[in-house]
């Protein structure tokens, strides 16, 4: 089942980035959009400190959330190690 589409365009094109790179993306919550999950949710991932990381509704500048939500998906420490270590191959 497809999810629901977030409002504002910025922050949609990010969940799309997210999901592209294997990222979880849960719609509901009580005070967020949703949620979005680390694909690589293990011991080595920053203590848990962005393995999980709120979609806000309305946030107050969607292009900065957006952008942030960009900065820690594309700043995960696991994938960042994972794709250096293809390319070494």
């Amino acid at each position: 089942m497809a999810r629901t589409a977030h409002p504002k365009k910025e922050v949609e094109d990010a969940l799309k980035h997210a999901e592209a790179n294997g990222w979880r993306v849960e719609v509901g919550g009580s005070h967020a959009w949703g949620k979005i999950y680390c694909p690589y949710n293990d011991d080595e991932c920053r203590c848990g400190e962005y393995c999980i990381t709120s979609v806000w509704s309305t946030p107050k500048n969607a292009g900065n959330h957006g952008k942030a939500l960009k900065r820690v998906i594309d700043n995960c420490t696991t994938h960042k190690k994972k794709t250096d270590d293809t390319a070494k191959e």
